[in-house]
């Protein structure tokens, strides 16, 4: 039977003897990133690549383009019915942009593994300005980024925000088209679909965090599927998968998703762990940072201890709008 969609039955495939079968968007960016896996899974497992079949999955994300992800319920929309589909067994693994990753994972399944990370950057794409600082006054953003929103209006609380959906190439039409002066994309995705050559230029990361997880790519398995992990164990960035443990756990304390704006980085360098984690208020007004250090091998208390103390300083009314 074909593999070509994850709406019809998969038969059951014994990885040591068949097929693994590589669930995720039929996006662009999403089959990009799938094939990357593919042929760094086959090579460390010494396989021919066909015997790796990519599995699109049209997600509820993927079919909501009219108003920002905020108020459909957040982040999870984009992995639901690639969760559906491992649970079942009609797929192996999934592969996600690991941003993408709703805060808590279903009970079930597991973050197995992590490719070396991409730009954490977000890069700023405009025909009319080399920087956000050089649009003109009042200037129309594109975005349906929370985090992007606030901290745009932070720096320029004079420009208008409108909400601007959809797969990189459809954003970047809408920049040349003129439904916007300017937006920003993760340059993780940029350099991934060969088209770096859009962004005007790039936040620095000292005074613009990206989102957690911005630029990695995490691969999820089925808890109990002990050979898949043992073989997803030979393409883990460790670097990659302790930055993004510190910046998720972060996360879970301030129950971050799609609907409050939080950034977060954590860097390793040997065995050791920098992090910086922010909160925004939605309109820009005010913002609380933390950072932390330690050892690498704390990665996810250091995360959760930044988020405890910006709960603490923000208070439980912080996101709420003016």
């Amino acid at each position: 039977m074909p593999l070509t969609s994850g709406s019809q039955p998969l038969q059951s495939t014994d990885s040591s003897i068949g097929a693994v079968r590589i669930g995720t968007r039929g996006s662009p960016l999403a089959l990009t990133q799938a094939e990357e896996t593919r042929r760094i899974l086959a090579a460390a497992l010494d396989w021919a690549p066909e015997r790796i079949v990519i599995v699109p999955i049209r997600t509820t994300g993927d079919r909501i383009s009219d108003r920002p992800l905020a108020e459909a319920g957040g982040k999870g929309l984009f992995t639901k019915e690639i969760d559906e589909a491992l649970l079942s067994g009609r797929i192996d693994i999934g592969v996600h942009s690991a941003k993408d990753l709703a805060t808590a994972m279903p009970p079930g399944i597991e973050i197995a593994a992590c490719l070396p990370r991409e730009d954490v950057r977000d890069a700023f794409v405009s025909p009319h300005a080399a920087t956000l600082a050089d649009l003109p006054q009042g200037a129309k953003l594109g975005t349906s980024s929370l985090r992007r929103k606030a901290l745009a209006l932070r720096m320029r609380p004079d420009l208008t925000v409108v909400n601007l959906r959809g797969n990189v190439d459809t954003r970047l039409k809408k920049i040349v088209d003129g439904v916007a002066d300017a937006t920003l994309l993760a340059a993780a995705g940029l350099n991934r679909l060969k088209l770096s050559d859009r962004a005007a230029s790039y936040l620095d990361t000292t005074v613009w965090l990206p989102a957690p997880g911005q630029g990695a790519i995490a691969i999820t398995a089925r808890s109990g599927d002990r050979l898949m992990r043992d073989r997803l164990a030979a393409i883990d960035d460790r670097a990659t998968t302790l930055a993004l443990a510190c910046e998720r756990a972060f996360l879970a304390v301030l129950d971050g998703s799609c609907r409050t704006p939080i950034a977060g980085l954590a860097r390793i360098e040997g065995e050791r762990l920098s992090f910086e984690g922010m909160i925004v208020k939605p309109d820009g007004s005010a913002a609380h940072m933390a950072t932390r250090g330690g050892a690498a091998s704390e990665a996810a208390s250091l995360g959760a201890d930044a988020g405890d103390d910006l709960a603490r300083r923000g208070g439980p009314d912080f996101f709420v709008a003016a």
